[in-house]
């Protein structure tokens, strides 16, 4: 008999966040986080060590995605946070840099930690209410009647990361595809319960990013298909292209050995009976007037030939990823079997042509009404091209999220400051009901006011990576950036130009103050403004829900952190 190893008994790990293990990898984390925070963030180079892919990024979903974290405290922080990227695609270094400046400034208070819960979850209330309120002045209506808000919203999401390395053009370019492509996903005929449609990216590496386009419909990579000569496709009487979609592999293969044994009669061949069923499914689909097959997987060669002898288009090798849109864009059922073909499950297109792109040749269909579209993305190399392909994904979702709820949030750090010199405002002049229903002193109130308040403003500071002073108007609570060594003077308009939002110019009579770090601002004066002309140029906007949820996620994930009183590991 073997050895047994007597079981070991659990590891009881009391008071985690005193623990300074635990203190260094948070702080390690933060560094990380906020050093690729904003449009001027460092890029980080992530792999196993063993080989294998190597990314290159600053974005939180590939950065979450690739970390390997061990501690028990931290994989709380990182699940919530890429739960949030899951579900908005935006604003992820912003939740994670704002939970973990939440916990070290909250750990280090002299209050307990359900006070310091309830009181932040008041100061969380507060944000929200402003945010949601007409006259909160971080806060931008999106008129989808005009495209300027639209642009500036994705134009911000492409120039945030780096990684991407674009040029002024570049971003432009992409900025109406972006949007000329998410135009194309919204249906022509609104119905009561109106559903958006989908943009499929297609990947062409090593050409300029100015090549890339949009087309209605969807692309389907064929190398085998003959250029320059015509393409005849069979249409029915009302002028259309009939359409069949197949999910199940035509390769003629279907009996899997390890799916069990078969038994075979002699002289009756597994390979031909496959064949001769394809075969015959072939002749029911010329039969029933289809134009076009296109197969998720591969297709027999004799059954591809036969269908093109009788002016059947067939196209296999399609994937996973066409066949939720095709389905959509042409009405079609995918078909499981190869025995059983229902009329039903057959689509349509309006038409289909050949695409040249680079060295691929694609087919090109071209549905009735357009819902799907395509984006064929490219860039110099395929690190910046996985960068640009998530940051896409990442604007067409903001934009989706955009029609829901059409407002955007001031971005370059403005949002945090001025949601910081709000509730500075706001707790310096509240009833003593507010403490008693707390259940706490003022003096407790307004420690925790001020850890918030660091917290948000950290965000801001994290966007300077070169030694940049990072200053606060008492008017707007907007962020100013000014450059590392400028003299302290009275008069700041010298040394800045707008704000980081671009709200806001020097031309007013502002007065300026340091965001100090760890000793917090000073309260400002009144309440925040709201900015009543702003300067002539594009603005930096963030996506209101995403952020929204980005805070609120940030501050209850702190605050279930600072409230763990044991971490129980077991060892065996």
């Amino acid at each position: 008999m073997s050895r047994l190893e007597a079981k070991k008994p659990p590891l009881f790990i009391s008071e985690p966040l005193t623990r300074d293990a635990v203190s260094q990898s948070l702080s390690v984390l933060s560094g990380i986080l906020k050093s690729s925070y904003g449009p001027a963030g460092r890029l980080k180079q992530l792999h196993n060590g063993v080989g294998g892919c190597v990314c290159t990024t600053s974005q939180s979903s590939a950065l979450l995605g690739h970390l390997s974290v061990s501690q028990p405290v931290l994989r709380v922080l990182t699940a919530s946070v890429r739960n949030h990227v899951s579900r908005f695609s935006d604003c992820g270094l912003f939740t994670a840099i704002l939970c973990c400046g939440f916990i070290e400034n909250f750990r280090s208070l002299n209050v307990a930690p359900f006070t310091v819960v309830k009181i932040s979850k008041h100061l969380l209330s507060l944000c929200m209410d402003h945010l949601k309120s007409e006259a909160c002045g971080c806060r931008v209506s999106v008129d989808f009647s005009s495209v300027e808000t639209l642009v500036c919203l994705v134009r911000s999401i492409l120039t945030s990361k780096p990684a991407c390395m674009l040029n002024k053009t570049e971003v432009d370019h992409l900025t109406s595809l972006v949007l000329k492509a998410f135009i194309f996903t919204v249906p022509c005929h609104v119905e009561t319960n109106a559903v958006l449609g989908k943009c499929v990216i297609v990947p062409v590496k090593g050409r300029r990013v100015v090549d890339s386009t949009v087309f209605p419909g969807l692309l389907i990579e064929m190398p085998e298909i003959q250029l320059g000569k015509p393409l005849a496709v069979k249409r029915t009487d009302s002028n259309m292209i009939k359409m069949a979609l197949f999910s199940v592999s035509m390769s003629g293969d279907g009996w899997n050995p390890e799916e069990g044994t078969v038994a075979v009669h002699h002289g009756i061949s597994l390979e031909v009976s496959e064949l001769n069923q394809l075969l015959s499914v072939g002749k029911q689909l010329v039969k029933d007037e289809v134009g076009l097959v296109v197969c998720q997987k591969v297709m027999h060669p004799s059954l591809k030939q036969y269908l093109q002898e009788n002016g059947v288009i067939a196209a296999d090798r399609a994937g996973l990823s066409v066949m939720e849109p095709l389905g959509r864009m042409t009405g079609s059922q995918p078909i499981a079997s190869i025995h059983s073909l229902s009329p039903g499950c057959y689509g349509s297109l309006k038409d289909v042509c050949v695409e040249n792109f680079a060295s691929k040749h694609f087919l090109h269909l071209i549905p009735e009404d357009t819902v799907i579209c395509s984006l064929v993305l490219c860039n110099r190399s395929e690190t910046a091209w996985d960068e640009l392909k998530r940051v896409c994904e990442t604007a067409e979702h903001v934009l989706q999220l955009t029609v829901k709820e059409p407002l955007a949030l001031l971005g370059g750090g403005c949002t945090e400051t001025h949601l910081a010199s709000y509730i500075r405002y706001k707790s310096s002049s509240l009833p003593a009901s507010t403490f008693k229903d707390l259940d706490c002193s003022q003096t407790q109130y307004q420690v925790v006011v001020d850890g918030f308040c660091r917290s948000l403003e950290s965000v801001a500071r994290s966007l300077s990576h070169d030694g940049e002073e990072i200053l606060t108007d008492m008017v707007y609570g907007h962020c100013w950036s000014v450059p590392s060594g400028s003299p302290c003077v009275s008069k700041w308009s010298d040394f800045v130009s707008k704000c980081g939002c671009g709200m806001n110019g020097n031309t007013e009579d502002l007065s300026w103050m340091f965001l100090q770090g760890p000793s917090g601002s000073p309260a400002i004066q009144g309440c925040p403004k709201e900015p009543s002309a702003k300067v002539a140029g594009p603005l930096t906007l963030d996506c209101f829900a995403a952020k929204c949820s980005g805070l609120q996620v940030a501050l209850e994930t702190a605050n279930l952190i600072l409230d763990l009183s044991y971490i129980i590991e077991d060892q065996n």
